[in-house]
């Protein structure tokens, strides 16, 4: 293409894009008193628990247009996850053209198994967010009231999902480093010790807790994925070996020149 229809081409895909980001908000406004109950789904169910303890934790909206952007701000983020599938084809769109055939069994390889990987690690951030909840409003002083702002508990629940969605794309990071020929087996399995130290710490500063529990949850996925991924780079490495020695096994003997004939 010219220059001109690649512009075109790209302005076409960011139209369509943006519309089904419009409908995906538009969707989730609609849906924002189920999409509420799901958000505070973690918080209602450990605030009698936390009443036992003599701590009184409440959601709250501040300001008079708070609960207005508390909706808007929900309904864009829910938006924009729902619609995924749409604005994200076309961004493939407009990339798959300039790709090779095994760039793009690669690229859906990757697509296919990412998402999978995010939803899960995201589901177990929100499968976690109780007892995050209950260990840190635990800390408030007996008699006293947690006043938290739904702003505020939106963030917390996005870093939680976020970070645990993003370390579980572990494996998918080394094995393509390793099928790009960046790492290989031999060097994962040296790095392994250090690796996991490293998974720990990460695990312990990603965390909003402080508590050992949530950083187990994050850490000891992500050390099995490690893992997992150590053994597909393993796996990848002796397949690729074994090509090699077939391609040297049929490669053509040399041959001498033959000496010039006696006159």
């Amino acid at each position: 293409m010219p220059l001109m229809e690649h512009l075109r081409e790209l302005r076409s895909r960011l139209v369509r894009g943006l519309l089904a980001i419009l409908a995906g908000v538009v969707v989730a406004w609609i849906a924002y008193p189920w999409i509420l109950d799901w958000l505070t789904e973690p918080f209602n169910r450990v605030a009698p628990e936390l009443e036992a303890q003599g701590i009184d934790a409440r959601l709250i909206m501040s300001g008079i247009g708070g609960a207005f952007q508390f909706q808007l701000k929900t309904s864009l983020i829910v938006g924009l996850v729902i619609s995924s599938p749409g604005w994200m084809w076309q961004i493939w769109a407009f990339v798959l053209p300039a790709l090779h055939r095994n760039e793009k069994r690669w690229a859906a390889l990757l697509t296919a198994l990412g998402a999978p990987l995010f939803i899960g690690g995201a589901a177990a951030g929100y499968y976690i967010l109780p007892t995050a909840v209950e260990l840190l409003i635990g800390f408030v002083p007996e008699g006293w009231e947690n006043l938290t702002s739904g702003s505020d508990y939106l963030s917390f629940i996005l870093r939680i999902m976020l970070v645990f969605g993003v370390a579980a794309q572990i494996p998918l990071v080394v094995v393509l480093l390793n099928r790009i020929g960046v790492v290989s087996a031999r060097q994962l399995a040296r790095a392994r010790p250090w690796t996991i130290v490293g998974i720990f710490i990460f695990s312990a500063v990603a965390t909003p807790t402080v508590d050992p529990l949530t950083m187990l949850f994050l850490a000891i996925p992500m050390t099995g994925l490690y893992l997992v991924s150590e053994l597909v780079a393993r796996l990848t490495d002796r397949r690729r070996a074994r090509a090699d020695d077939t391609i040297e096994d049929t490669e053509a003997s040399s041959i001498e020149d033959p000496s010039p004939l006696d006159p």
